[in-house]
């Protein structure tokens, strides 16, 4: 039997596809540390929880295929924090922060159109255009720059009359990259010009060190119509299982369209929202502890690969990802290896092969993207592992 040319030209995930090698080498006897996969081990607000353990009513219904009112506000309260302003039929509630950019593809593109994207990017971005029957065009960015956006002139030429949108996340995953006011004013400009939405994938907002000043595409007034944002709690409030993410944008035209996807799943779970309703509650002191703990660890992280021989990593300046460039020629093989060949008394390290992220064949090959988000004693332990283990590779 024949199965679509869409589910055959998708990828496997580059983040999931090797963890049955990882189950197997704890089968083994290994201790695996996990830096594959962006799951914090922050503990989850309990304003979240609370809210939860509250509901007492005796009929799980369904809910607004919009959101849950309550909700909607709460995400309101959120973005005010920003200066960012945001009505009731402007927003709307998703399956994570997933389905938010899927919708939104879906619903600015025809199948054969192309978007524009910073590579490396967020890996699912292929399947989702894969999904939608559209291209993604990368805008390639290197990891010696910083992972920079390139001047104006290179990504206009990227520019076709099937070009629909721009995709970017920001802060970056996998680069942990935030573009500053001048890189955004490029593609603002490039989107007025070329008459493009922006998808922006704001997951990360409050991530960022090093006194990085952040910038939402939410706040330029010039190209309202045109920016659609999406966000997710899972990162934000180390909620990735309640699966809440949102659709936001001054174009309500565009919001009323997407309500026609949101309401052919019927609804996001009720329950989940009553608990993401509660977290406009929790308070500042909150985020600054967290953004301090993963300052810390992406110093361990960056500190570590710095004294690792023929290992390139600049700094990343906002989210829990980094990319390293590794002295091997396949960082698939170095990964598997590591899973079912090395260990140190019994311990090993889990990475992402970086290749899956580009969308240019061949580039990503030798790099892999980690995700410092285990505590500080673990990544510790986990780097001191890597050095021995490139040591040992090489041999």
């Amino acid at each position: 039997m024949k199965f679509s040319n869409r589910i055959n030209s998708m990828q496997e995930s580059p983040i999931r596809k090797l963890v049955p090698l990882a189950e197997q080498a704890k089968k083994n006897g290994k201790k695996v540390y996990h830096l594959n996969i962006g799951q914090p081990d922050i503990k989850t607000p309990v304003e979240f929880m609370d809210a939860i353990k509250e509901y007492d009513e005796e009929v799980l219904s369904y809910a607004s295929s919009q959101g849950l009112p309550e909700l909607i506000n709460s995400f309101i309260k959120y973005f005010e924090t920003y200066d960012i302003h945001f009505e009731k039929d402007e927003i709307l509630v998703t399956n994570g922060g997933s389905e938010a950019i899927l919708f939104s593809l879906l619903a600015v593109t025809d199948n054969g159109d192309e978007v524009l994207i910073p590579e490396p990017f967020y890996t699912n971005y292929n399947g989702f255009g894969s999904s939608a029957g559209v291209k993604v065009v990368p805008i390639t960015t290197k990891a010696e720059e910083g992972f920079k956006l390139p001047n104006k002139k290179i990504i206009q030429k990227l520019v076709t009359n099937k070009t629909k949108a721009i995709v970017l996340s920001n802060p970056g995953n996998p680069t942990g990259a935030v573009y500053t006011k001048e890189e955004m004013n490029i593609l603002r400009d490039i989107a007025k010009e070329n008459d493009l939405f922006i998808i922006s994938d704001e997951v990360y907002r409050e991530f960022i060190y090093d006194g990085f000043e952040y910038m939402s595409f939410g706040e330029f007034k010039d190209i309202e119509d045109r920016v659609i944002l999406t966000d997710s709690i899972s990162k934000r409030y180390s909620a990735c299982g309640a699966r809440i993410g949102l659709i936001a944008s001054k174009n309500k035209a565009l919001i009323k369209e997407v309500l026609k996807l949101c309401q052919s799943r019927l609804c996001v779970p009720t329950i989940e929202q009553i608990g993401a309703a509660a977290l406009s509650n929790v308070s500042k002191n909150y985020f600054d502890e967290v953004v301090k703990e993963y300052k810390n660890r992406r110093d361990i992280v960056y500190n570590a690969l710095q004294d690792m021989c023929g290992v390139i990593a600049k700094q990343p300046h906002g989210a829990f990802y980094i990319i390293a460039k590794l002295p091997v020629k396949d960082a698939e093989d170095f990964v598997k290896w590591l899973l079912e060949d090395f260990d140190v008394n019994s311990e090993t390290v889990m990475l992402a092969p970086a290749e899956g992220f580009y969308a240019t064949k061949g580039l990503g090959k030798d790099e892999v993207r980690i995700s410092y988000v285990l505590n500080q004693k673990s990544l510790k332990k986990a780097m001191d592992i890597l050095k021995h283990a490139l040591e040992t590779y090489k041999k």
